[in-house]
């Protein structure tokens, strides 16, 4: 298994990433495997040099992490792994239980830390911006963490390039520690963040974890038509996937994709990580997998070279799109007048 350099942390990461929403207790999703079904996902992972693993304490609410830790720690040297959580959405109705405040940031890393059994997190992420909490305090808040050795890196997951821009130039002007990852919402179907982020990350020397590069699964050309929710029991029961991909030149990339995988006599899916594997600003795509075949093919997909006139046509029928994946903060709004 291939590997680089996760930005500026100096940590060395697989070039693929296990995303872990997809274990922890079905009674969160229907989709999503437990213990005993994800232990296939871990063994073959780790088996195959992947080190990374990305989870968040809201997955299942927080038995993802429980199942993450248990089984990274049962098949792999945490030594050698780099483990990943994010903090944000609120764990429960009560409040204190979300956002970034310094309560919540401290509260929820010693949960965290409890659920994953490890005594520091490799990457702690900020899962979505907090609008009731200053940046500053929350960069205070983490980097008393890191000083107390419960966190080693921080990164930050689907904002805008000028709200990580603010973040870096406080973190510079104050001394306080600067975000080392991104994670944005990209794939073939949606390519914002080529704009303005990814230039942004490169320039800053921040590692780039893209969420979601198979488009929630379109790009793995199992569908008929961009709005057939048959045969997959999440497109089934989450319309998160018709929020980010409703234009009908969605299904055109999808088609490129399909295309040239039938040419090339391998999955679509392949195709479209070997997609993102080519581009020099993305460190290591976020995979979620809950059928082995879908971790095997992310797996061979890193050895799929893909020449310049093939990445040609499959970019070739991208329209631009309004900004997709930021939403699900506007979720927490803590009604002001009960603080």
């Amino acid at each position: 298994m291939e590997t680089t350099i996760l930005g500026a942390t100096g940590m060395r990461v697989s070039r693929i990433c296990l995303g872990c929403m997809g274990y922890g207790t079905p009674e969160w999703r229907p989709w999503v495997l437990d213990e005993n079904q994800a232990r296939p996902f871990f063994k073959r992972a780790i088996e195959a040099g992947i080190n990374f693993f990305d989870t968040s304490n809201m997955y299942s609410v927080g038995v993802s992490e429980e199942v993450t830790g248990k089984l990274v720690r049962e098949y792999g040297n945490l030594d050698e792994c780099v483990i990943a959580t994010k903090v944000f959405f609120p764990m429960n109705a009560g409040p204190n239980m979300g956002g970034l405040s310094r309560k919540n940031l401290q509260q929820a890393c010693e949960a965290s830390l409890r659920r994953l059994g490890v005594e520091t997190i490799d990457l702690y992420q900020l899962h979505r911006l907090d609008p009731h909490t200053p940046m500053e305090e929350t960069l205070r808040a983490l980097d008393d963490l890191i000083r107390a050795g419960k966190v080693r890196h921080i990164g930050a997951s689907s904002m805008y390039a000028w709200e990580l821009a603010t973040a870096l130039g406080i973190a510079d002007r104050t001394g306080l520690p600067r975000l080392a990852t991104m994670q944005p919402h990209y794939n073939l179907i949606y390519r914002e963040e080529e704009r303005e982020m990814l230039p942004l990350c490169e320039t800053e020397d921040i590692g780039v974890i893209p969420w979601s590069p198979l488009a929630r699964g379109l790009l793995a050309g199992k569908r008929s038509a961009l709005r057939d929710k048959t045969g997959s029991t999440r497109q089934e029961s989450d319309g998160f996937t018709d929020y980010l991909y409703d234009q009908d030149s969605d299904w055109d990339v999808v088609e490129a994709v399909v295309a040239l995988a039938k040419e090339r006599d391998m999955p679509p899916a392949q195709i479209a990580l070997a997609w993102m594997l080519s581009k020099s600003n993305v460190t290591a795509p976020i995979i979620g997998a809950t059928k082995l075949p879908h971790l095997e093919d992310a797996i061979a997909a890193l050895d799929v070279e893909l020449s310049s006139e093939e990445i040609g046509r499959l970019e070739a029928p991208y329209l631009p799109h309004p900004v997709r994946g930021m939403g699900p903060a506007a979720l927490y709004r803590p009604a002001r007048h009960n603080r």
